[in-house]
């Protein structure tokens, strides 16, 4: 069992204030956090997964019933957004073997699995930097999967990937769920919320605590 709660969560950029009073608890299944652009949910996605501060409140995480600090959670998490990059200068497997080396959880022979997975595998030793955003943001998918997360965070994952792209994102959130993960999504889109059990909706948040399924 794998649960999150935030109590309170604020967070402000000099004067500006980007969240503010964002409180829920979530266990595994599939959670969504919905909003327009500007209204936080990159901002919270860093704040779950222990990558940024709040200015006020607190982020809880238990996994069978075991009680982690942000710190700690941070190896059970895959990150996956349009913001975090990989090695250009690098190929899309000398990407992935330098993340099974910072990796405990991950193995070298993960790396033909995801390839296949992800269908990347003709691109392998293609120039990250030289790949079009789709096939990018499917070296990224794959690099946050690699090891082997309890808990998947993923910030519009359907970015730059066409209609076969967004069918991967489908069987990747329904394998999680299978296996009684969480995964987080991020997005505005409808049908990438639909694959959301519950969701959170952040431009109505502040006014009415806004939590519905």
């Amino acid at each position: 069992m794998i649960e999150i709660s935030a109590d309170n969560i604020a967070k402000k950029y000099g004067k500006k204030r980007v969240l503010n009073g964002i409180s829920f608890h979530h266990q595994t299944t599939v959670l969504g956090i919905a909003g327009s652009n500007g209204s936080g949910k990159s901002t919270l996605l860093k704040i779950i997964s222990g990558l940024l501060k709040p200015t006020s409140g607190e982020i809880q995480w238990k996994i069978n019933k075991d009680t982690l600090s942000p710190k700690a959670i941070i190896p059970y998490i895959g990150f996956s957004a349009p913001y975090v990059q990989l090695y250009e200068e690098l190929s899309v497997v000398e990407n992935l073997r330098f993340l099974v080396e910072l990796q405990k959880n991950s193995a070298i022979e993960d790396i033909n699995d995801l390839l296949h997975r992800f269908e990347i595998k003709k691109h392998q030793n293609s120039l990250y930097g030289n790949l079009s955003t789709g096939q990018q943001q499917r070296v990224k998918l794959a690099s946050a999967v690699i090891k082997r997360p309890s808990i998947l965070i993923m910030d519009e994952p359907g970015s730059n990937l066409d209609q076969k792209g967004k069918s991967l994102i489908i069987n990747l959130v329904q394998t999680f769920r299978d296996n009684n993960k969480m995964v987080i999504i991020a997005s505005n889109l409808e049908d990438e919320l639909d694959l959301c059990d519950h969701t959170i909706d952040l431009n109505q948040f502040n006014q009415e605590q806004h939590v519905h399924s």
